[in-house]
């Protein structure tokens, strides 16, 4: 039970849990919730590229982008700057639900560590540790 990885685990399993049940009535879960947060970070992204920011195999990619994509949150579309390439976007339906959701997992954290004396800086610390 003192186990660093066990312990770890077991948070992770319940912060998980209460993102998905914040989550579900918006139609998201944290996994596609990571893809939109992937896709709006920066510059248009190819669905290979989401890919390789995200650390998942093109398979997987592709189911996750053909499930958001029939429930109207994202769009592949060809590149304004190169016509050979399709980048992945959010559609309007998909940039108002991405903002909801990132309201809810960043309150979600926050009640998660609020127990903890100054949950605001273990978080900002936790993750500079782990290398977000």
């Amino acid at each position: 039970m003192d186990r660093l990885g066990y312990l770890l685990k077991h948070v992770l399993a319940r912060l998980t849990d209460e993102q998905t049940k914040a989550l579900a009535p918006y139609g998201l879960n944290g996994r596609d919730l990571a893809v939109l947060s992937a896709i709006v970070a920066g510059e248009p992204l190819s669905q290979l590229e989401v890919a390789h920011r995200l650390r998942v195999d093109r398979t997987s990619i592709g189911d996750l982008l053909d499930g958001l994509e029939e429930r109207g949150f994202v769009e592949r579309r060809r590149s304004p700057e190169d016509r050979r390439r399709n980048v992945v976007v959010l559609t309007e339906q998909g940039e108002t639900t991405f903002a909801t959701a990132e309201r809810i997992r960043l309150e979600i954290e926050r009640e998660f560590l609020a127990p903890l004396a100054d949950g605001a800086r273990f978080r900002d610390e936790l993750k500079l540790l782990l290398g977000e």
